[in-house]
Order: structure tokens, then sequence, then C-alpha cells
């Protein structure tokens, strides 16, 4: 008994080798097809099987299972689920440009429906499927014996069409992938041609013959550079979007029909996720979306309801559904038995490589069989001229075999010829069949000469393979079923068509909260009763639409965008969400202002000012939202120092009046300067000095203002002042300024805040204390002071706290207007 071998190998080592071999074997024999007749084994081995069986496309149709059993018990030793699952995908016509298989019975369909079982349908070789597989007995291919043995099966099918690019490809194997689109028949043909008599033919010169993939299910491509890119190097990326038209209904009512779409997108997925969108309200203006594909094709109907923008919808739906999908090219092929990423010339000069070999072998064997057979109708037309000797030669033998040596021995024939004459029927004695040998004998020299000449020339067997191309376009070529555009469109979605206007109330907190409530919820309840803490109060209530756009500026420089849509629909008494659920705050990060604006293309500037004195002017419509808005902040200001924060935002446009920009520190310098000495910089910019300070001072806030508006300031102390803005001179910017407090050596008065309101107002202001505790002071209460005045005590700082912020009194009633609601900075 022999000891067992036992190796010594690294787990490494072996793990290699055994998954190198397992990847060579998925991807040679079941996943890649080959770059010559662009079928994979099984595919193969399906349109073999069935053809060996007579299964063609002139004769009747046979039980699948049938198939699938013959292929698998001689051919394919793998699951009979697989070898059906190809055999359907061939007769898909939604599938391949030109299926390969005929098929009786469900096999499927564009809604992902699954086939029936084998055992109830039918299938055939369709008649393309027969170009497969033309001269396979010609020994135009090499044969390989199968898994045991006991038969031959092809290593490529002939091919005659090129089935690569005609029906394409896809598959995933270990390290490879490919996803070949499929083709127009007509168009590679034509290409074939041109390549054939210009070897040297330039891409661009292709690209004119064969312009870009032609679908099954039709659609439109677009970005020709896309293709080009795939056709030169293998990979690339083109949009395929369906063929839509709107049509408008009885009522003045639209419907958007879709008569193509996207290859390989389920349909009955594409109008459950269009139906979806609309339940979810994701989009406004859809009525229904319903299937309406019948026997004359493919058809989906979107009603819409009346008023709706039905481009704006569509754009829509083409960016959110499969309505428009990215077709990613990967070209890859098993090529001289490696796997290898090709572009369109190298599939189109290795098909007609091969489909040279095809005819160059079918040739040799044509011209075999030929000579054989002429050596045979030399051998009878000999024979029948010495017939008496021929009879009298097989008369005097004992039997056949003996007959046929006389022949040899004593008439000058050889086996072949031997053979034939004494099998040859008595009938062909006659005259007339002497006639037939010597007509057949000239064909027969005919044609040798043809095939020796095909065979010896090169411009021959180009001629024969031009000339059998052209015969198969004409047969088999049908028009190009998919649009080709230059350009990718740029898809714009109005957000009107997204979200239904609504009337809302928005209000954003002190400490971050944000909500959004309807109007009915707000003037149901008590406006104080807004959900918010005890020491939180709002910096904005406003009435708006659910179209508009809201900005929080923070006072670290960073800005929060959100969509009023986006904003959490709760009741008014409910608190919201937090600004942190979404954006986190850093540290003392807190938000200073908030604005709504109708739109995002707003012609004016924002202007803004910092602790350190600067200034900056930026126009509005650079602070468009990025697409990352719901989760990242965005800078809008740049801050020079560590202890730098932003005082205050504003939203300028230029007024009829006069309006100049108003900067105080809080030592009480106050500097006046027109808008238009701060120049328009851009966003990540720390502007300009607005107000020279002291080291020890800071700005306590910028306003606009006009030279016919009053200020309202309040000090550390609690005391309240009122002055003229034209007791402030209007100079230039950068200055240390004027002094608008009377300065004390015990206890000074520092400013805190300052907002700018009409001569003529008689209503309040509210001052907010660090506790926070609200102080209204009434106008009307108060006199215009002088720059050496500090005002009045209103606030008791001991039992009140200590002054932080002069803002509006809200104007809150059940009936509120939007001007009312907007708790700004300036009162008017």
């Amino acid at each position: 008994m022999s000891e067992p071998k036992i190796e010594n190998m690294t787990l490494e080592d072996l793990m290699g080798d055994r998954f190198g071999r397992y990847s060579k074997s998925i991807i040679q024999e079941r996943a890649l097809p080959d770059i010559r007749d662009g079928l994979k084994p099984v595919q193969r081995r399906i349109l073999f099987a069935m053809n060996k069986d007579g299964n063609t496309y002139d004769k009747g149709f046979r039980k699948s299972a049938k198939s699938v059993g013959n292929v698998m018990g001689n051919f394919h030793p793998h699951g009979d689920s697989s070898i059906y699952e190809a055999l359907v995908r061939m007769s898909q016509d939604w599938k391949l440009r030109d299926p390969l298989i005929e098929m009786h019975g469900n096999n499927g369909s564009m809604d992902g429906d699954p086939p029936a079982a084998m055992r109830y349908t039918e299938a055939r070789l369709s008649k393309i499927a027969g170009l497969m597989l033309k001269d396979i007995d010609k020994d135009t291919v090499d044969m390989t014996l199968n898994f045991d043995d006991t038969e031959k099966e092809p290593t490529v099918l002939p091919a005659r069409i090129p089935n690569l690019l005609v029906n394409g490809a896809t598959g995933i194997s270990a390290g490879y992938a490919t996803e070949i689109p499929t083709h127009n028949l007509g168009e590679l043909i034509d290409a074939l041609i041109y390549l054939l008599g210009h070897p040297t033919a330039s891409l661009d010169k292709l690209m004119e013959f064969v312009p870009g993939p032609d679908f099954p299910t039709g659609g439109i491509i677009q970005g020709k550079e896309g293709i080009k890119k795939a056709y030169e190097t293998g990979r690339g990326r083109i949009v395929v979007r369906a063929k839509t038209s709107i049509e408008t209904l009885r009522g003045g009512r639209q419907q958007i029909n879709i008569t193509e779409i996207p290859y390989e997108v389920n349909k009955a997925q594409l109008v459950k996720r269009i139906n979806d969108l609309r339940l979810a309200k994701k989009v406004e203006g859809i009525a229904e979306a319903r299937d309406e594909t019948d026997r004359s094709g493919l058809r989906i109907a979107i009603e819409l309801k009346r008023g709706a923008n039905a481009k704006g919808i569509l754009n829509y739906l083409l960016k959110n559904t499969d309505l428009q999908i990215n077709y990613n090219f990967n070209m890859v092929a098993i090529d001289n038995q490696r796997p290898m990423r090709v572009g369109l010339k190298h599939i189109l000069t290795s098909y007609l490589s091969f489909q040279k070999e095809i005819i160059m072998r079918r040739t040799r064997f044509d011209l075999n069989k030929a000579q054989k057979r002429l050596h045979i109708v030399e051998g009878l037309i000999k024979a029948l001229s010495m017939l008496d000797q021929v009879i009298q030669t097989i008369r005097a033998s004992k039997n056949r075999a003996d007959a046929k040596q006389n022949l040899i021995e004593s008439l000058g024939f050889d086996d072949p010829q031997a053979e034939a004459i004494v099998t040859m029927q008595l009938y062909r004695l006659t005259n007339t069949d002497v006639t037939a040998l010597e007509d057949e004998q000239k064909r027969l020299n005919d044609r040798i000469a043809e095939y020796q000449l095909i065979l010896s020339d090169e411009k021959e067997l180009a001629k024969v393979l031009r000339q059998e191309m052209r015969t198969i376009k004409k047969e088999f070529a049908t028009p190009r079923r998919t649009e080709i555009q230059s350009k990718v469109q740029k898809l714009e979605i109005d957000t009107k068509v997204t979200v239904a206007k609504e009337d809302v109330v928005v209000l954003v907190s002190k400490a971050g909260y944000i909500k959004r409530s309807s109007l009915r919820s707000f003037k149901a309840s008590n406006v104080e009763e807004n959900g918010l803490r005890e020491d939180d109060y709002p910096l904005l209530i406003q009435e708006t639409s659910t179209l508009a756009h809201l900005f929080m500026f923070t006072n670290l420089g960073h800005l929060i965008y959100r969509p009023v849509h986006e904003l959490t629909d709760v009741r008014w008494k409910d608190v919201g969400e937090h600004i942190s659920q979404t954006i986190g705050l850093a540290m003392g990060e807190e938000i200073i202002k908030a604005m709504i604006f109708d739109r995002l293309d707003m012609p004016g500037t924002l202007l803004m000012g910092t602790s350190d004195g600067q200034v900056k002017q930026t126009e509005f419509k650079e602070y468009q939202p990025g697409s990352r808005y719901k989760s990242t902040a965005t800078v809008y200001m740049k801050l020079k120092g560590d202890d730098a924060q932003v005082v205050n935002v504003m939203y300028y446009e230029p007024k009829d009046t006069a309006q100049s920009l108003l900067a105080i520190s809080h030592e009480g310098y106050a500097v006046r300067f027109d808008v238009a000495e701060v120049p328009i910089a851009g966003v990540r910019t720390t502007g300009v000095r607005a107000i020279n300070l002291h080291d020890d001072d800071r700005m306590v806030d910028l306003q606009l203002v006009d030279g016919d508006q009053h200020l309202a300031m309040v000090t550390q102390r609690g005391a309240f002042k009122e002055m003229a803005v034209a007791d402030i001179k209007l100079g230039a910017r950068a200055r240390r300024g004027e002094l608008v407090l009377h300065r004390l050596k015990k206890l000074p008065h520092k400013l805190v805040d300052f907002l700018p309101y009409d001569a003529d107002y008689q209503g309040a202001v509210e001052i907010i204390t660090d506790r926070p505790l609200f102080q209204d002071v009434l106008i009307t209460d108060h006199h215009l002071g002088t720059a050496h005045s500090n005002g009045t005590f209103v606030i008791d700082t001991e039992s009140q706290g200590i002054p932080v912020k002069l803002r509006i009194k809200p104007q809150l009633t059940e009936t509120a207007t939007s001007e009312q609601l907007d708790l700004t900075d300036s009162i008017s």
C-alpha cells in the first residue's frame, strides 16, 4: 500500500491558487462573453443543442423543458434554473435587440413578472439565431469534448452577425464585470463594411456609422461625449431617459404620456414610484399615474391636476424616478482567452478577423469536399467510357471486395473511385447520366477555382465577406429605436412643483428652536403659548409661504439654510425641532438673526458687522444653498480674532430715501457713513473697517439708518435714551467717531444695544435682560436727548438683570399681519 501524498503549503499560497482557479473558471466559463460571438458558455450551449436537435425557426415549437434537459444532460452540468433563465432572457425582446429564441407562453414582462415554468412554455431558435450557427457543420469552429467526453461542443459559434454589440451583455465575475449595451445591426454592418476596406479608420469615422447604442426599449440617449469615451476606452457614462409627450385633455388639464422607458427599467416599479411620490406629497399636481400598456405598445399616463406645471413635474420625475437613468458602459469580453476591456474598434476588428477565419475554414471545407467529389465524378466518367471492361471485371469477381480490388489493379481506379463504381445503380449506365456527370464535373471545376481564389486572394475573401454582410443587412436590419442627443440636459426643479403652497407661521427662537405651524393652528392659540422655555424667546415670528426660504445667521459667522416647507410642521403650542438635531452649534454659538426670503435670486446685498469693528457687503445671490445644506452650515463671514463675533446681519436694497450705516461701540462712540463706502466682497472675507475702536472697546451693533429717523438706546445700567440720527454727522468709515453718551468717572454708562425708528412711531420697544426678563418702554414716554445725555433709568438691574438686547415690542394679535409678526431690529 502506497503512502498518502501530503504536501506542505502555506494557507496564503493555497488560497491564492484555489481562488485563482475558481476565478479563471467563472470568468471564462460563466460570466463573461466571448468577443467573437458575444455569448457566454450557457447561451452558446443552448443555441448549439437546440440547433443540433433540429429545434429551428422553420420547425414547430418544442417544450422548453426538453431543450433545458438536453442542454443540461449533454453540455451544461449545472442547475436547470440557470439554463432556463438564460433561455428565457434570449427570448425577451425588451432585453435583446434581436432575440435569438422565439417562445410561446409567458416569458416574463417589463414589469418584472417571472416567466412560466419551463414545463408550460415552448421555444425554438429564431431566424436570426440561424445566422449564429450557420456553417457550423463545415468545420468553421473548433470543437471540444463535453464534460463527460461523450459528445463534442463548439468553443465558439460562427456568429455571422456581430452579436456582442447587437444584443449586448451583462455579467459579474471575480474581479471583473461587464456591461455592454445593445446596438443596431444595420449600423454595425455598415461600420464593418467600411472598416473592411479602411483598416486604419478612426473612431470618429466609425461613429458616423454607429452613433451609439440602440436599446430594444427605445428611449433617448443624452451625452455624445460619454458614448465616445466608452467606444474609446471601454468605459463611459450616458444618460438614458424616457420618451415623453404632454397632451392637453378636456377642461384644460394636461397629461404626461410615456411611450418608451429606459433600458432594463421595471415598468411596474416605475409607475409605483410615481404614485408613491404623489401620495407622499413629494410632488404637487399629479392626479393619477396609471399603466395603459396594451397590445399596441407601451404607454404610461400621468394625469395632472388643473393648472399644474406639466414641464416642471416632468423634470422632477426625470430626476427622482427611473424615467431617467445613468447607463455605465463597461465593455469587458474574453479576447484570446483573457478578459479585456475593449473599445468599439477593437470589437469590430476582432469580429472581422474572426469572420475572415470562418470563411477561410468554410472555404477549405467546401474545397476539400468538392475535390473529393470531383475525383469520384472523374472515376465515374472514366468507368462509363469503358463500361464493358468494368462490367466484365465486376462479373468475373467473387464478391464486392474482390470487385473493388480488381477494378483498382486491372483498370487503374483508386479506392474511392472503385467504391463509387461498385455501389453505382444500374440506371446510371444511361447516356443521360454521362451528360449529367460531365455537367457536374464542370460545375465542380468552376467551384474549386472559386474556392482556391478566395483562399489565395485577400481581396476576394473580403469581397465574399462584404457581400454576405450586405445580404444579412438587407434581410434582418431594422430602423433605429433609440434617439441620440449630443448634450445632457440639466434638470432644474421648480420648488412650486414639489411643494404645495400653504400659508404658515414660522418661528425661530434665541435658543435655536425652529418650527412652522399652519395659520389655523396659530390663530386658534394664544400667541404667547408658543411652546418655548421660560428662558427662551422668539427671534422671528413671521407669516410666510411654504415656498419661501429661511436664512439663520449665527454670531460665529455661520449661515444655516432651510426651505420653509422642510421645517417641522407642528402645532403652535409645540416646541418644534432644535437646530442641533441636524446641524451642531459650537460652544457659545447662537443664532442672532433669522430672515425669510421669497426667492433665492433676490437682487440686494447682505450687510454684516462684527464686534471688532468690521463691516462687509456681499451680494445675496452669493449665498445659494449647497447640496449639503441639511447637515452643514456655510460660512457667511470670516472672523479675524478669536473673540470677534457677528453683531448684526441686514438685507439691503437701495431705497428712495438716502440710507447710511451707523456703527456704535460699547464705550459710546458712533460713526455714520454711506453704504457705498463698503465695497462688495466675496463670501469668505473679513470685510473692511467700520469703526476705529480702542483696544478694550467693541462694536455693539451696526444698523441701516436715514437722517429723518430717531435712535433708541439702552445701557448696561438700565438707562434708556432717545436721540435724532441727524445729530450724528455723516462722515467716513474707519473713524473713531463721536460720543453719544455722557462720560462719567464713576460707574460710566456703556451702550448695550440700539435701534432706529421712524420719527412718527408711537409704539413701544422691549428691553431684554440676561435673566431673561422683558421690559416694555413706550416711545412717547421719553423725549429726545442730546449726545451729552445718558437718558433715564427704566430697568432695575439688581431685581431685573442687566440689559442685553433692545428690540421692537411685538404687536401680536390673532389677525396679525406678516409685518407685525416680523421681529426685526428696526421700528417702522
